[in-house]
């Protein structure tokens, strides 16, 4: 049962989600896991099914719906066996181009929007370069005005949808910042594939999430025009900070729905398995073992739609979303060991889900922040002469 979190109108969108995933989606991701590359077709579908825009508004050609839906649309796609699939549709959605429809110029919405509601642009963002990690203010990309436009100048690593991409929110330097204040001097540009000087260096081989195309990127001297500057010009930090909330929960929800899709397939193995003259789902070291997974996992689900509540009321929820992030992911991963290993060799197999999920969900403890910082995060915000008095207040 879904907690308050969902309206009926969003169990709606979640049947219409999967219908589609388990019709369109799941049956073509072992190809698309071999070629290490979504096609344009799936792009196209899902804008023809308005699943790009769920929560844009209505005038820039969104559904003008919530932020719970756009959760909908993480879990439903985490059930489609392939992380790199749900990954570069989140990267699009809830990473990327929502960063314009808050910081962009009427114009720069009128140029982007369509293509990316319709799925025939699609959104890739450049924050991460070799050596920063997760270290946001330790940007090196520059960007230089001169007259009519910024010349870009660096590298970015670990981009997905870089390869393919058509539009990319790079994050470069504009100003020194001071020691104290590194986070200064930080902005965010709108740069659109096929511009000279940008190339993609490289295409990145990644242990899972195989589907989705990671690039490495590099500007030599790239000129972006001047209006194609995202927001106000030395204030990127603090814009990229704001959306990172939503970033990590999306990264939770992801996690998590991923973890509860292999634990069905674990609980159908165990179920359908022999050994000894009986189901593997009738011994009871293995069922006691499956009952902890599901414990854990229904556990941090709740975590992560408190965190969702809160988040879509706008309240402060820094310290929650840490925490979803942290506890969802770490979970996952504990789930990954155990579907392998309860699968046996079979787990072992390229042919079983859980194999590719084990790959895959190894990135979250990671992405968008490491399970380290989400630690320090938490513990920079309790109260720590009185620790009952941690979290928000």
């Amino acid at each position: 049962m879904k907690p308050g979190v969902f309206t009926p109108e969003h169990e709606l969108l979640r049947r219409s989600i999967r219908t589609f995933v388990e019709r369109e989606v799941t049956p073509e991701v072992a190809a698309w896991e071999e070629a290490g590359q979504i096609p344009r077709t799936f792009w196209r579908r899902m804008g023809e099914l308005g699943f790009l825009g769920l929560d844009f508004p209505s005038d820039s050609g969104g559904a003008g719906a919530d932020f719970v839906a756009n959760v909908v649309l993480g879990e439903e796609m985490a059930r489609c066996r392939s992380g790199g699939v749900a990954f570069s549709v989140l990267v699009h959605t809830d990473m990327s181009s929502p960063w314009l429809v808050r910081y962009g110029t009427d114009a720069q919405k009128r140029k982007y929007l369509p293509g990316i509601v319709s799925g025939v642009t699609v959104c890739a963002l450049g924050i991460t370069e070799p050596g920063t990690g997760s270290d946001m203010a330790a940007i090196a990309t520059r960007a230089e005005r001169r007259g009519d436009r910024y010349v870009l100048t660096g590298n970015k690593i670990f981009i997905t949808n870089g390869v393919y991409g058509d539009l990319y929110f790079v994050a470069a330097r504009t100003g020194a910042g001071q020691p104290d204040r590194r986070h200064d001097g930080i902005s965010m540009f709108l740069v659109e594939r096929g511009l000279p000087g940008f190339d993609v260096s490289r295409k990145l081989d990644k242990m899972g999430m195989r589907a989705s195309d990671t690039a490495e990127l590099a500007f030599h001297e790239c000129p972006v025009p001047a209006d194609n500057l995202l927001g106000v010009e030395g204030r990127g930090f603090q814009q990229l900070a704001a959306g990172l909330q939503r970033e990590r929960i999306m990264a939770a929800v992801l996690a998590i729905s991923g973890a509860a899709q292999a634990l069905e397939d674990t609980l159908r193995y165990l179920s359908q398995r022999t050994a000894f003259g009986e189901p593997l789902a009738q011994r009871q070291a293995l069922r006691h073992r499956v009952a902890d997974l599901a414990t854990e996992i229904e556990a941090a689900r709740h975590l992560v739609y408190h965190a969702v509540e809160l988040y879509a009321r706008g309240d402060d929820c820094i310290t929650e979303v840490s925490m979803a992030k942290l506890f969802a992911t770490e979970v996952a991963n504990r789930v990954a060991y155990q579907a392998v290993q309860l699968h046996g060799g079979y787990g072992y197999m390229r042919e079983f889900p859980v194999e590719g999920f084990f790959r895959d969900v190894r990135l979250w403890t990671i992405a968008s922040g490491t399970s380290e910082v989400m630690r320090e995060i938490i513990a920079k915000r309790l109260t720590w002469d009185n620790p009952r008095r941690g979290g928000n207040t």
